[in-house]
Order: C-alpha cells, then structure tokens, then sequence
C-alpha cells in the first residue's frame, strides 16, 4: 500500500533534542513540526518538550485553525485570554480560532514539559463520522496464517 506514511518521533525523552519550528527564525529546541515531514492534508501536528521553567515566550492566535493539546509529561500552564490553565500529563486542552494562547513548564514540573499539538481547519467534522465503511468479514491481519 503507497498511501500511507510512517515516521518516527522516538521516545519521549529524546523529544528535548528535537530542533525545529515553522520557519528559521521561529524554530527552537525542543519542537518537531511532524506535517513537515509527512504528506498531511487537513492535519497539523507538532512533537513538544519544554524544561522546567522555560515558556514559548509568545502569545499567538489563528484565525483558521483550531488546535488540541494533549499533554503527557510534566507539569505546566497554558494562558488563554485571561485565563491560565494548569497542565499536566492527561489533559487535553482545546483552543478555538481567536484566542490567544501561551504555555509553560512550570518551574517546579518534575521533568520536561511534553504534549502534542494537533492543528486542524477547514470543514467542520461530523459528530459522527459519515465518510467510513466498515468490512467486519476481512480478516485481523495479526490473525493471518504465515
């Protein structure tokens, strides 16, 4: 099958040394733009690894595209508008278009900061997905006979 990709991000612990960003100027230690390098349509994703203590140092907003956090190590904050939300590994945080968004490790996270960053636009997504067939007779293929 040619229509499909695989890469690899490797372990949570080797996110820190990731370097990468949007462009030059904005990329930094710590982040993996993974659509860059994969033939992504509608998806955005980024790898992330912030140290105790240190922030993004921006704030940013879109005006298209909603964004998920899904953070799994660390302890932090995300400031968005007016509010600040602390972050941990479990939390999923949802950021709609036009509002402005920061984070954080917080000094006293017990290990670098991780999450993935999931950015998506245009067409709004159905409750339920109505674009899938399902094929309950096609065999597991982990059940294959070798």
């Amino acid at each position: 099958m040619s229509d499909y990709q695989v890469t690899q991000i490797g372990d949570l612990d080797e996110w820190r040394d990731h370097f990468g960003g949007f462009d030059a100027a904005r990329s930094r230690d710590g982040r993996r733009i993974i659509d860059h390098e994969l033939t992504m349509q509608y998806i955005g994703l980024s790898a992330n690894a912030l140290e105790p203590g240190e922030s993004a140092g921006y704030w940013h907003t879109h005006t298209r595209v909603e964004e998920l956090y899904v953070f799994l190590e660390g302890r932090g904050q995300m400031g968005l508008g007016d509010d600040v939300v602390e972050v941990g590994p479990g939390t999923v945080v949802r950021v709609a278009q036009d509002v402005w968004r920061t984070w954080r490790a917080r000094p006293d996270s017990p290990g670098q900061l991780r999450w993935l960053c999931i950015r998506a636009g245009g067409e709004q997504l159905p409750h339920l997905p109505d674009d899938s067939t399902r094929d309950p007779e096609r065999p597991m293929p982990w059940y294959a006979a070798p």
